[in-house]
Formats: structure tokens, C-alpha cells, sequence
């Protein structure tokens, strides 16, 4: 229950009220800054001078209001909410102590706990976990779903995954490779079937939404299956909030420009329970491929500077350093060929406040799986509406390793990850997609048109 769920609890209750508190550099209000629904504006299009008009993004559409969500959730560990918070360090001292009252009751609902699954050193904190076999587990986490919705009168329930990176699972046939497989192996409480599993087992099957914040395989075919025949919407994998994000706009940028990164070489520490558990070598394994993939596409796009099968040298390291906390230190090389032979490095240093920045994911991801619930096409000519595939990977903005339908290209580049969730709400909108073309201002006969007594470079904002 340390950083990210508090986090996101704390954060939810502080806007919600409005809370300021005051630190050093002076007094803070509460904000969604880092939410791309809720901190980042659109252009909806240009004036009559020309002028780019934006609006923020949440005013593009009915989006659901986050101080409308009620949050609950289960944790191996029985802290409540308020000791959860302060033993995290995540956020400011005088901000602590004013929620500390609102989230002091606040306790997790025991969870499921499977140590092979998680490093060894998390067991020392597992004091708040359920028993009985898989099955017995399973149907406590859907009639704990069941209990939620009643008890607070919800429309529906959103499950995300937030908690301990899991070893990845073998994919065995018999086992997990399909939908009746997995019911049955969970029935007869297989080895091989993980707690995150169970748990988007027992979400799919009460007809909710499930979101895989960690890097481990989760979605095994058997759950992938199980979503599509139950029409039930699954997102993955792993929060995409510092140094991968960074990356991915990194690798982007210098393959775009023709310029070829040749060895990639990211390192980290962090102190935080995740850097605990991401000490084990399993679990550490299941984040190293989660960051590592998050170049692919890009290289793949340009077979000028790549051959096939060819990438970069691309290495990531993970250490444990309890004195950091939840204050991410991230340290990044890029090395890429240039013109005639030439070689350029580009070094990094990014100080990542791991809970702040995946914590506005987290409202991101509810926010725009629920909208997703609600939409649906009908192509031309036909007469039935549609909705999206249930694996669904228009949430990939904020995820490293994307998930997508079979058949579906994975796109890790954040800019055209973005320009999908933008174009989907104009077109729920009735406009078409944006592009950047502006042939408009290209044109001495349409610029013309645009003259006007008002500056040439102003931007228009709606509130």
C-alpha cells in the first residue's frame, strides 16, 4: 500500500477538497499536473486570423469527473491508508498532516498472496492476505467487487493492478494457453497461475475493466481469450511515467532525424517497496523486458539507418538504495552514429518522484478506460455499432509495454500514442484528425485571407 495507491488516495481526497498546504518554497494548491486528461490542452483549430485556438482536453468530451471515483482496494499488508502515507515519504510534511485524519480509517482488504511470485524479502510485510485455494481466493476478490459496488451505489468498478512486479509466468499448454484452461487451473490451484492473473481472472468475470500497472505477463492467452469472449476490457502493461517515457520520446526523435542510436545504456535506483522487490533477479527480469521493448517500433520504421533484426546495444540496470525512497534516480546514455562516421553521445540525469508520476497515470488510465465503455462505430454501410476490441490498447500512452489485439502493430512512440487519443475524441466530436500540415499559413494567397491588426504568432486558449 506504500506510494502509488496512497499516493493516488491522498491526491484524489487533497483536489477533491481543494487543499493547500505550505512547504518551503511557500504555499501549494492541489493540482492534476502530469494527468494528460485532466493537466494538458487540444488544439481544436485556428481562428479567423489564423491563430491556433486550444482547449483542455478534459473539456473535449462528458469525461468522468475524478471526484466522482471512489477508491478501494486490497493490499498483502494491513496498513491503513494514513501510516501508509507517511511511512511512503512521498509527499510534503503539512499536506501529511492534514489528510492523515481523512485516511487513517482507510485499511486494504486482504489480497492474495503468492510468495513464489514475489521476492522473498516482501514476506516480512505480508500480514494481510487471504487463504484457501486459488479458487476460494478467486471468488473472494469478485464477491469483494460485488460488496464495493453495492456498498457505494457505483455505476460500475475499474480493477489496476498497482502493486509488487510478479516473476513473468510459463505459458504452458494445458495450463494457460486458453480460456477454459486457466478457469480449470485456477480451480485446481496450478503453480504456474500468479496472484495479478487471479485477479484479472476475477475482474473479466465480473464484467470489469482490468489494468496492468507492473511488467509481468498477466495477460496470458488464457486471459486474453477469457476478455474476448466475456467482451470485457483488459490495458497493459506497466506504468509509463519517467526515464521509459523519456526514452521512448528520446529514440523517437534521433531515429525520426535519421540519426541512429547505436547503444542505449539506462541505469536506476530507487528505494521505494518496488526497488525492494525489483531486487530479486526474477522480478527484476519481468521489468528489464518491459523497458528494454519500448524502442522496437521505432527502430523498425527506418531501414535506412537499421537492417532487419538489427537494434541498438540496449542494456537497463535496477538497484536497490533504501535512502532514495520514492525519489527515482535515473541516468541515461544514448551513443548514435552520424554523418560520415561521426558519433554523438547524449548523457541524462532524471530525478523521478516515482509515486507523483505514475499516480496521474492512474486517473488517466480510469478515467479513459471508463470513456472507452461508451463508445462505439458503425462502419459505413452497416447497421451495427461497434465497440472497441477488448484488449485495449488506446491506453498504451501510458503504459511501457503496450498490449494490443493480435494482428495489431505495438506503437511505443509517445507522440503518436498521444495523437491517437486526441484524434478518437475528435472524431467522437464530428471533427476530423489534426495534423500539422498548415498549408494555410504555407500560402501568400491564404495568408492574405488572415490578414488582420492582431499579432500573427497569438494563441487562442478556451478555458
Amino acid at each position: 500500500m506504500d506510494g502509488k495507491l496512497s499516493t493516488c488516495v491522498a491526491g484524489a481526497i487533497a483536489n477533491k477538497l481543494g487543499l493547500t498546504w505550505e512547504t518551503k518554497e511557500g504555499t501549494q494548491k492541489s493540482n492534476y499536473w502530469g494527468s494528460l486528461l485532466l493537466a494538458s490542452t487540444v488544439k481544436l483549430g485556428n481562428d479567423r486570423q489564423g491563430n491556433s485556438v486550444y482547449t483542455p482536453m478534459s473539456n473535449m468530451l462528458p469525461l468522468l469527473n475524478p471526484n466522482d471515483i471512489v477508491w478501494g482496494g486490497w493490499d498483502i499488508n494491513g496498513t491503513n491508508l494514513g501510516e501508509a502515507m507517511k511511512r511512503s515519504k512521498v509527499l510534503d510534511y503539512d499536506l501529511q498532516s492534514k489528510l492523515y485524519p481523512l485516511m487513517k480509517d482507510i485499511k486494504p482488504l486482504p489480497s492474495i498472496y503468492f510468495p513464489d511470485f514475489i521476492a522473498a524479502n516482501q514476506g516480512e510485510r505480508a500480514d494481510n492476505v487471504l487463504t484457501g485455494t486459488k479458487q476460494e481466493q478467486m471468488e473472494q476478490i469478485r464477491k469483494d467487487i460485488r460488496d464495493f459496488k453495492t456498498k457505494n451505489g457505483l455505476d460500475q468498478v475499474i480493477l489496476l493492478w498497482t502493486a509488487n512486479t510478479e516473476r513473468f509466468s510459463a505459458v504452458e499448454e494445458g495450463v494457460n494457453d486458453n480460456a477454459e484452461n486457466i478457469l480449470s487451473s485456477i480451480e485446481m490451484g496450478e503453480a504456474e497461475v500468479s496472484a495479478s492473473t487471479v485477479f484479472a481472472v476475477a475482474s473479466i468475470l465480473e464484467g470489469c475493466t482490468f489494468i496492468n500497472g507492473s511488467p509481468q505477463n498477466t495477460f496470458v492467452p488464457g486471459v486474453v481469450e477469457l476478455a474476448r469472449q466475456k467482451k470485457v476490457f483488459i490495458a497493459g502493461d506497466d506504468f509509463k511515467s519517467g526515464q521509459t517515457k523519456m526514452k521512448s520520446v528520446m529514440v523517437d526523435f534521433l531515429v525520426s532525424a535519421g540519426i541512429k542510436p547505436v547503444s542505449i545504456v539506462s541505469y536506476n535506483h530507487l528505494g521505494n517497496n518496488d526497488g525492494k522487490n525489483l531486487s530479486a533477479p526474477s522480478q527484476f527480469r519481468s521489468k528489464e523486458i518491459s523497458k528494454s521493448n519500448v524502442v522496437d517500433d521505432m527502430v523498425a520504421s527506418n531501414r535506412i539507418l537499421f537492417e532487419e533484426d538489427e537494434h541498438p546495444d540496449h542494456v537497463v540496470v535496477i538497484k536497490y538504495v533504501p535512502y532514495v525512497a520514492d525519489s527515482k534516480r535515473a541516468m541515461d546514455e544514448y551513443t548514435s552514429e552520424i554523418f560520415m562516421g561521426g558519433k554523438n553521445t547524449i548523457a541524462m540525469h532524471n530525478t523521478c518522484e516515482d509515486s507523483l508520476l505514475a499516480t496521474p497515470l492512474i486517473y488517466d488510465l480510469v478515467i479513459l478506460g471508463e470513456l472507452c465503455q461508451r463508445v462505439q462505430v458503425k462502419k459505413e454501410g452497416e447497421t451495427e455499432w461497434e465497440s472497441f476490441h477488448p484488449v485495449l490498447s488506446i491506453l498504451s500512452y501510458m503504459l511501457k509495454a503496450p498490449l494490443v489485439p493480435n494482428g495489431a502493430p505495438v506503437v511505443n512512440a509517445l507522440f503518436t500514442q498521444r495523437c491517437a487519443i486526441v484524434n478518437l475524441m475528435r472524431a467522437c466530436l464530428g471533427l476530423a484528425p489534426d495534423n500539422h500540415m498548415t498549408l494555410e499559413h504555407r500560402f501568400e494567397s491564404t495568408l492574405a485571407a488572415f490578414s488582420s491588426d492582431e499579432p500573427a504568432n497569438k494563441k487562442m486558449r478556451l478555458g
